[in-house]
């Protein structure tokens, strides 16, 4: 006896056979599967621009995926920061950026686009370098304590890459801790305010090595003092302001270049590239760029950097508000 099935079992089975022809549900692809994208928050051809392309080569050859940086400049890295933060935390999107923003800029800013403490999760840190104060040659001083005398004595100024960056700070703590009236002259980044102390339009200028160095190397100025804690391997020989006897905690601060990206960022992920980033500092490569920089520190993990966050930020934030800056 045949048996015709009816339309019924017609209909269950052709569900069920339409079901087991459907493609499996995909099953999460292992991070990294795909490029990964760098957003710099500073020009190509400086020094944050620079680590970023060194670290993200390294990334690319140990990920075998392709990792581009693309810069996005303006606001003190507030535009980069906008477009992260609203990446999706996946591990694809990626910011590099200065400590001026992620902390500094809460003060120096009405509004920000981004949180710096929510939107963003921590990754790596890098030491952007010992940040010399040089004076010029005609100033008779090589140490603190000789400028501060010359300063009580004659009108002095100090030039500054941007109000509010750290070396506003430092002229500030100087007047704070030694009682002087030095003017704070800012400039619109190192280059131009170099030119000025090789000059001696201003009588000196704290700021990276790498930009100083020409006028180190010309003997149109010389290095008084270095911050932080420990003295730089570039110059053995200048004393910290510390060891000078100046404890301001404005001295001790280190201003940094960081890997963040998005908030939810799954923490394997962020691990992961942590410990890639720990690797590559101890790659000849980027060793030999330390060394250019004058930079003694290279990448550390994320538990160090949230360790810095806790510690130095609130430290930061009280030295920019000291500044009584107009908040732009």
């Amino acid at each position: 006896m045949i048996v015709r099935p009816s339309r019924r079992d017609l209909l269950r089975y052709g569900s069920a056979a339409a079901a087991l022809a459907l493609p499996a549900p995909a099953i999460a692809q292992a991070w990294p599967s795909k490029p990964i994208k760098i957003i710099c928050g500073y020009p190509a051809g400086g020094l944050t621009d620079t680590f970023a392309r060194a670290y993200g080569e390294a990334i690319s050859q140990k990920t075998g995926q392709p990792v581009t940086v693309e810069n996005k400049t303006g606001a003190s890295g507030a535009i980069a920061a906008e477009q992260v933060k609203s990446a999706a935390p996946d591990g694809y999107t990626l910011m590099w950026t200065i400590s001026t923003t992620m902390i500094m800029n809460k003060v120096l800013f009405k509004k920000l686009p981004y949180d710096p403490d929510k939107d963003f999760v921590p990754i790596s840190w890098m030491d952007a370098g010992h940040l010399p104060t040089i004076v010029h040659k005609a100033v008779p001083a090589t140490n603190v304590k000789e400028f501060a005398a010359y300063a009580r004595n004659n009108k002095a100024s100090l030039g500054t890459y941007g109000a509010g960056s750290y070396s506003h700070c430092v002229v500030e703590a100087l007047n704070r801790s030694l009682g002087l009236k030095m003017e704070a002259v800012h400039y619109r980044g190192e280059a131009p305010m170099w030119i000025d102390v090789a000059s001696g339009a201003v009588q000196g200028g704290t700021g990276s090595y790498a930009a100083s160095a020409s006028v180190m190397q010309t003997g149109n100025g010389r290095p008084i003092a270095v911050p932080t804690k420990t003295r730089m391997r570039k110059l053995p020989d200048v004393a910290t302001f510390l060891e000078q006897g100046l404890d301001d905690k404005a001295f001790q601060l280190q201003g940094f270049i960081c890997l963040v990206g998005p908030a939810a960022m799954p923490k394997d992920i962020v691990v992961k590239l942590s410990d890639m980033m720990v690797e590559a500092g101890k790659s000849e490569r980027i060793q030999k760029i330390l060394d250019t920089f004058g930079i003694d520190t290279a990448a550390q993990d994320h538990v160090f950097f949230q360790k810095i966050l806790a510690e130095q930020g609130p430290v930061w934030i009280e030295l920019v508000k000291s500044l009584n800056i107009e908040p732009q």
